[in-house]
């Protein structure tokens, strides 16, 4: 009986930080939970690392060097046919595709169809979504492309939810301010839907009589998302003399983002689509309360906000102020229990694996 070993793989992006040796400049997020996967199967007795690559050409190496049973890719960004070689390089490696995201948010990525399509054709090679909608998407996707049986398809699509450590902290809101630091963290893209979320904050501020300080990161607009930081910009400026401001912060290791959202009054992420959302999970580890859409799989449903409506998100904006200690408790709660899940099935997988 061999030892599962898993190699997590990820692309370095263009502004990664070389002096810091950070992962700032690449999908931090995707970072964020490949890291708590492997650390979590690890200690659950199964050997994994993450690491780094500058693109498809340096993957055979890494293998090479550590040898791996299992190499997961985080999201899309090999080229299928990088796979003929490959497979053939390391015959006996189970190469997996994870994915992070629902099928509206894989729509804009242009060739994300053409490349799962062509993934499921190479022995060993698998695609794992990490939610069951987009586990049935595309296992219905699969069925209608090749006309396998669903046992055949269920072979290929591998359901790997995301995993976050359990290490909550609670803190006080203070209502004596002048103002309400209320934030929307992320990359900026439209299914982030940032705009109609920042109009809520505005009006919530204006109903509790305090300055907006709205906090967003600055320096990745994704998916055409440059309309969106311009009007969301535009938006501030022309009510600049209301008192209510845009605060920009920069991407930074996770320590360093941490101690930002410690000092958030309120956390938002009322997206169109979502399968986990890191950022709501760390805002809600550091005792803030979260509003968010019901595409979160782990939040308190009581303080999801309807993504279109401002009136809608500004009254959980308002219950999320009031009962702020509710929001994050129940949320920390459904947190663990939701990743509590996640470890299991990793678990149940690799170790099955092993046999």
């Amino acid at each position: 009986m061999n030892k599962s070993k898993v190699l997590f793989i990820l692309k370095r992006k263009g502004d990664y930080d070389t002096t810091r040796d950070s992962h700032v400049g690449m999908s931090t997020g995707l970072y964020n939970s490949a890291s708590f996967m492997s650390d979590m199967l690890n200690e659950g007795g199964i050997e994994s690392k993450v690491s780094v690559v500058i693109d498809n050409n340096s993957i055979d190496r890494e293998v090479t060097n550590y040898k791996p049973t299992h190499v997961i890719i985080e999201a899309l960004w090999v080229v299928p046919s990088k796979f003929l070689v490959l497979t053939k390089l390391h015959p006996q490696v189970k190469w997996i595709i994870r994915l992070h995201s629902e099928i509206p948010f894989l729509a804009n990525e242009g060739s994300a169809m053409d490349w799962i399509g062509d993934y499921i054709h190479f022995e060993n090679v698998y695609v794992s979504p990490n939610s069951p909608r987009a586990e049935k998407d595309l296992e219905d996707y699969i069925k209608n492309q090749t006309g396998w049986s669903t046992r055949e398809v269920k072979k290929k699509i591998i359901y790997l939810p995301n995993y976050y450590p359990q290490d909550y902290k609670s803190k006080q809101l203070d209502k004596t301010k002048d103002y309400i630091d209320v934030s929307c963290f992320g990359a900026i893209r439209p299914m982030k839907n940032h705009l109609i979320q920042a109009m809520a904050a505005v009006k919530f501020a204006n109903a509790i009589g305090k300055k907006l300080r709205f906090h967003i990161n600055h320096g990745r607009v994704e998916q055409r998302g440059d309309s969106v930081y311009k009007n969301l910009v535009s938006y501030f400026s022309h009510i600049s003399d209301s008192g209510h401001m845009l605060v920009r912060h920069n991407w930074c290791p996770r320590e360093e983002f941490l101690e930002i959202c410690k000092t958030i009054d309120i956390g938002m992420q009322v997206s169109f689509s979502e399968t986990f959302n890191i950022v709501a999970a760390d805002l809600t580890s550091q005792g803030v309360p979260v509003v968010s859409s019901k595409e979160l799989p782990w939040i308190n449903k009581i303080f999801a906000a309807n993504p279109t409506k401002t009136t809608s998100i500004y009254w959980k904006l308002l219950l999320s102020y009031w009962f702020s200690k509710f929001n994050f408790t129940t949320n920390q709660y459904l947190l663990k229990r939701y990743t509590n899940k996640t470890r299991k099935i990793w678990l149940k997988y690799f170790n099955h694996e092993r046999k």
